[in-house]
């Protein structure tokens, strides 16, 4: 199975590789023993994520639920400002890499979500609030920048066995043609 870009059409809606589709149905076919246990402590069960928190770039935006559309893209928010998590993968605090992708320079100048993304740094602090209130807090381990034909499977992936929060947003050049920019930038960040 190929592991080719992933998040490309996290944002730009370009058709999603095959590869995201194998390791959707992947993830919820696994064998019992590639699946991590947790003890009884461990497990808790998280709501669904109703907004994200960013202080350290005055972000505090709703979240939307987004899956895999019928033409086979990842689906986006709606507009610049608001952020789209991928429904497919972990909830923000499950074991695994819950993403959350948020719009970059919106048409005729208007601020979007995550024009800012890039002024985080690693301790920077994410927030994320629940259906239910309860909010967990992720820490920013590090900034990655990822070209078109990247392998980013390791965004929407994790194995050890913890829980991550990834943003993902376009970064680069515009394309007119393509209408697409020429770079992604994700932010991995770690449960505290």
């Amino acid at each position: 199975m190929s592991k080719r870009t992933l998040l490309i059409a996290a944002l730009v809606g370009v058709a999603l590789p095959a590869a995201l589709q194998s390791s959707v149905k992947e993830r919820t076919m696994l064998p019992a023993e590639n699946i991590p246990t947790l003890s009884k402590q461990e497990q808790v069960s998280f709501g669904l994520p109703a907004r994200l928190k960013i202080p350290g770039i005055s972000v505090d935006d709703g979240v939307e639920q987004v899956g895999v559309t019928s033409e086979g893209e990842m689906g986006t928010p709606k507009g610049p400002v608001g952020v789209a998590w991928f429904s497919l993968g972990s909830r923000p605090g499950e074991v695994g890499s819950a993403v959350i992708s948020g719009h970059y320079g919106w048409k005729n100048g208007i601020p979007a979500v995550f024009d800012n993304l890039y002024k985080l740094h690693p301790g920077d602090k994410l927030y994320v609030e629940d259906e239910n209130g309860i909010i967990t807090t992720f820490v920013v381990r590090e900034l990655r920048r990822y070209g078109e034909h990247d392998d980013a499977s390791n965004v929407f992936t994790s194995r050890d066995g913890k829980a991550h929060l990834n943003l993902v947003t376009c970064e680069g050049v515009w394309n007119k043609f393509s209408k697409s920019y020429s770079k992604r930038l994700v932010v991995f960040a770690d449960k505290e």
